[in-house]
């Protein structure tokens, strides 16, 4: 819907407006999607490397209640780039579920997979 202005400015607000959605359509058109191993694929040794650092054991024990948090939730005091790729480790070693929400990326624990192929390791990580 258009509002219409006398002189200039009624050109400048045509303009103006269908811009305003412009991050929307671009962001829904470049989402970027992840891939997740199965976790069949998934060796111990890996999940066991992915959990070698501080970081993201604590990155797994705040997801371990089960709730999904965005990437800039977690009280990490890291760098975007090194934060990025604790979460990409994490990921790919079948930790966790990642899925973009706007321009967020959401991150959860893929829990039930881990108790299935590793019983009881999510436990002893987690201390739940």
């Amino acid at each position: 819907m258009l509002i219409e202005l006398s002189g200039q400015r009624a050109a400048s607000q045509q303009i103006v407006r269908p811009l305003s959605n412009f991050h929307k359509m671009v962001s829904s058109i470049f989402m970027k999607v992840y891939s997740h191993p199965s976790l069949h694929q998934v060796e111990l040794v890996t999940v066991m490397q992915a959990l070698s650092d501080p970081c993201r054991i604590a990155i797994i024990r705040a997801l371990a209640d089960g709730q999904e948090l965005a990437c800039n939730e977690f009280a990490l005091d890291l760098s975007k780039a090194t934060r990025s790729h604790h979460f990409e480790v994490l990921r790919e070693a079948g930790l966790t579920f990642t899925r973009t929400e706007g321009t967020k990326c959401m991150t959860s624990l893929r829990r039930a997979e881990l108790d299935k192929r590793f019983p009881g390791l999510l436990r002893l990580i987690a201390k739940v």
